[in-house]
């Protein structure tokens, strides 16, 4: 097991992308911290941890609320004792052309996408440094090159690229690596809601010519956490299915 005796913590665990992640690092032998603001998911997802014989944590925080954030990061120290590793997978869309867009809907994602993934980096850094050791993951997407009507997450998500390789230089020197995952179209609940026909198109465009299944983003947090990458740092995995070749 890969990660025995590691504490990874993952923001938006309680579904998706992060349901997944959560599950593939307990299977690999991590303490996990389940972060979510629907407690509902969370605890579902905890209750398959536990099942495997593995320990969880549920901590329900607003990723853009620094007392929140702080409180999860104590709350983890507390449990567990360290952390190792974080994964900041926390993220919405509020969709609309740019010239309809609403200062809430920019607000809430360049919030939560782009503050909450700054915050929570923050507070993990402090253990993080003073045990000499970590690994920080977020999440990008490849609607950071640029994508019609998600003007307001397209910029988060190019935030979010910027911020890690800022802080995959400042961090080095304390053996904490930071990295960046950049999904393209994955099967979660999202895209779900895609009408049946614009999911087709998308499809098509894509050089895999299907969606991500979450296990397989998953699959790439756990080989930036992994002692595997330990000279990858300030990168950007794009996981899209070639699309992104082509852009």
């Amino acid at each position: 097991m890969r990660f025995k005796n590691k504490v990874a913590l993952i923001t938006g665990g309680g579904s998706g992308i992060g349901e997944a992640t959560v599950l593939r690092f307990s299977e690999e032998g991590a303490k996990v911290v389940i972060n979510d603001v629907i407690i509902e998911n969370a605890n579902s997802v905890a209750k398959k941890v536990k099942s495997n014989g593995r320990e969880v944590l549920v901590c329900i925080a607003d990723v853009c609320n620094k007392n929140d954030v702080e409180n999860m990061i104590k709350k983890t120290i507390e449990k567990f004792g360290r952390l190792d590793i974080l994964v900041n997978n926390a993220g919405i869309n509020r969709d609309s052309f740019a010239k309809k867009m609403s200062e809430e809907q920019w607000d809430q994602v360049i919030d939560i996408n782009l503050k909450g993934t700054f915050l929570c980096a923050q507070a993990a850094l402090l253990p993080m440094i003073e045990q000499n050791y970590g690994r920080i993951i977020n999440t990008a997407s490849i609607g950071a090159l640029g994508n019609i009507g998600q003007a307001n997450y397209s910029a988060s998500k190019a935030g979010v690229i910027g911020l890690t390789k800022t802080l995959a230089l400042e961090c080095a020197r304390y053996n904490i690596t930071v990295n960046c995952v950049s999904p393209g179209a994955t099967n979660t609940a999202m895209t779900a809601k895609m009408p049946p026909e614009i999911a087709q198109k998308v499809k098509e465009k894509i050089p895999l010519k299907r969606f991500a299944e979450p296990t397989e983003i998953a699959n790439i947090h756990l080989f930036l956490a992994s002692e595997d990458s330990s000279y990858i740092t300030g990168q950007v995995i794009f996981v899209d299915g070639g699309i992104s070749v082509g852009i």
